[in-house]
């Protein structure tokens, strides 16, 4: 049975779309994490360290689930032929994932797409049609742009479909999607992400696509990834929406897709 938590009336259901070491050392990833850093996150995290030292990666999407919305949070590294196949376990396993989570992609209704990175776009289509045929599919007009501008990969294997399709919408900024779920721009890890933040009187979740990638990342929040678009504004968002959340009166809740755990109450 899938992992879940509740909040309020909506009910976020973790997708495990696999998981693989990463292909470069954890050291070069995050060059200014200190050994006490790395010891704090390995308490924090013990799942994530593989034998020999490295970084073990979860691959993992998101369902919310709110009165008759079913919202997917991201696609993970997908089928066999994604982009990500140049570095991920793919194929992923979010189709069965579904399946045992009780949901079947054609009553999905909204899919958020974090950002353009190959392991969080990867089921957004398959043999080049959108996987989720009822879904719009939402993206940050200012991440958009910057697939066209450095030719990722992202827009021809998922954007052109989703625009052929006529399922790809464009939102700029902060964008409702329900009462007590919203969108949210983070910026920083690429130019457009945006994660999305459940709230109701008793707590709140936020989805957080690359807000953060590691434990490192929770336990020491200013450290930088290697592998942010720009790390100073990936720094002073991950800290200041962090820093907003652990001071919420009923607590929150992290939804985290690369973590070993993917629920990390603050």
């Amino acid at each position: 049975m899938p992992l879940q938590r509740q909040v309020g009336e909506a009910t976020i259901v973790a997708l495990s779309d696999g998981e693989g070491p990463f292909f470069e050392s954890r050291t070069k990833a995050f060059p200014t994490a200190t050994p006490d850093d790395w010891r704090k996150a390995d308490e924090t995290d013990p799942a994530s360290v593989t034998a020999g030292g490295g970084w073990l990666l979860r691959f993992r999407c998101f369902a919310i689930r709110l009165g008759n919305r079913t919202v997917i949070v991201d696609t993970g590294i997908g089928p066999a032929d994604a982009p990500a196949a140049s570095w991920a376990p793919v194929p992923g396993r979010l189709p069965a994932a579904l399946d045992e989570a009780g949901i079947h992609p054609d009553e999905v209704d909204t899919v958020v797409l974090t950002h353009l990175h190959t392991d969080h776009i990867g089921w957004a289509v398959q043999a080049g049609k959108p996987f989720f045929a009822n879904a719009r599919y939402l993206m940050q007009q200012t991440e958009i742009k910057a697939i066209e501008e450095y030719a990722s990969p992202a827009g021809p294997y998922a954007l052109d479909p989703l625009r052929a399709a006529g399922q790809l919408d464009a939102v700029d900024g902060e964008h409702r999607l329900a009462p007590g779920l919203r969108v949210i721009h983070t910026p920083g890890h690429t130019p457009g992400h945006q994660s999305v933040l459940v709230e109701s009187d008793s707590g709140a979740l936020l989805v957080t696509g690359d807000l953060l990638v590691h434990a490192v990342q929770l336990v020491a929040p200013e450290t930088a990834y290697t592998h942010e678009m720009d790390s100073d504004l990936a720094r002073t968002t991950r800290v200041a929406l962090l820093r907003d959340l652990a001071g919420r009166e009923g607590g929150a809740t992290l939804a985290v897709p690369h973590l070993g755990d993917p629920f990390v109450d603050l």
